[in-house]
């Protein structure tokens, strides 16, 4: 890839949807970084976040395991790492990793020290930052979940709770509403020259980064070029019925200020009436639109094609405006 070793990327998100842009980025930057929400409350890591008061795990275990290489060293230990338990017992549903990383935070009494522990034992090709340094709780105000009101709005409490519910999400908050994000994360954005958000969850994903006051605000200053991955399909609840321009709309009302270099946007998703076109003018954006879902045709995001994208934006903003070092230019 073009240019590998002058990048400086942040990539914001979690779950699947992070993971598959980390297996991407990792092929068009050798410095990378994930910051991740830290807001689950279910199954392993809402288990050991009850019990133990931790961070939720899952999430950067996932970050983790996608920053592994290609080699057998890299597809063992994140095959580990996502390894889960069956049991009748209490260990039953319980990721390694996840223990694994919470041994290590208890050990060293450090969160960023520990996912650097686990990322060195990985061979993992970048680090792994939570966006706040205390486990946070996502609320959700919803449309249509009761059947006897469907009209009437009602507060959910619970990523789980936001990302399953059946009725239509109008907007997210956190809980605490204004949690201390993690200092590295905040070093790390203001000093990338590119922040990439997205693929993933819209409400429960992508956009939480956006409501910790100072990684907002982080988000806002850095000079790096912002970056925007929509998804390949909706999902039930959460994004239900949503256009591709409907997703910046929302990400614009939850960030009022935020601005956005490209959006990029699979064909199978371009309707090209212009809507999405005028959605991302909103934000300063111009929309890249790319070959980049799985060759399977399924809702995911094939690695390469999605590297392939990446690394054409990212060199076509190097070339449109060089730097004597090689880098993209830092924005003014």
């Amino acid at each position: 890839m073009s240019n590998r070793t002058g990048r400086r990327v942040v990539a914001l998100g979690g779950g699947h949807g992070l993971a598959a842009s980390l297996s991407a980025l990792r092929r068009v930057t050798t410095d990378l970084t994930a910051v991740v929400t830290v807001a689950d409350n279910g199954g392993s890591s809402g288990r050991l976040r009850d019990e133990l008061g931790v961070l939720p795990p899952g999430d950067l275990r996932q970050a983790l395991a996608a920053l592994c290489g290609d080699d057998e060293w890299g597809r063992t230990w994140a095959a580990v790492l996502q390894h889960r338990f069956a049991s009748q017992g209490a260990l039953h549903d319980h990721a390694l990793g996840n223990l694994l990383i919470v041994a290590l935070w208890e050990l060293l009494g450090d969160e960023v020290g520990g996912l650097d522990w686990v990322a060195r034992l990985l061979g993992a090709q970048g680090n792994v930052l939570p966006m706040s340094s205390v486990p946070l709780h996502i609320t959700a105000q919803v449309r249509g979940s009761d059947p006897d009101d469907p009209t009437a709005v009602r507060t959910v409490r619970g990523q789980v709770e936001a990302a399953t519910t059946a009725g239509t999400v109008l907007q997210v908050a956190l809980d605490p509403v204004d949690p201390p994000a993690c200092p590295e994360t905040l070093e790390a954005v203001r000093a990338a020259d590119w922040v990439v958000l997205g693929p993933g969850s819209w409400f429960t994903s992508v956009i939480p980064h956006l409501l910790v006051p100072q990684l907002r605000t982080a988000l806002q200053e850095t000079s790096a070029r912002r970056l925007l991955v929509l998804n390949l399909a909706t999902q039930e609840g959460e994004t239900h019925g949503f256009s591709p321009a409907h997703h910046l709309k929302v990400l614009a009302r939850h960030a009022p200020g935020l601005r956005i270099d490209t959006v990029l946007v699979d064909e199978s998703q371009h309707d090209r009436t212009g809507a999405l076109e005028d959605a991302a003018l909103a934000l300063g954006a111009r929309v890249v639109v790319e070959h980049v879902a799985a060759v399977d045709g399924g809702p995911r995001h094939d690695a390469l094609r999605l590297a392939a994208a990446f690394d054409q934006i990212m060199s076509a903003a190097a070339m449109r405006f060089p730097r004597p070092d090689g880098r993209a230019p830092r924005r003014a």
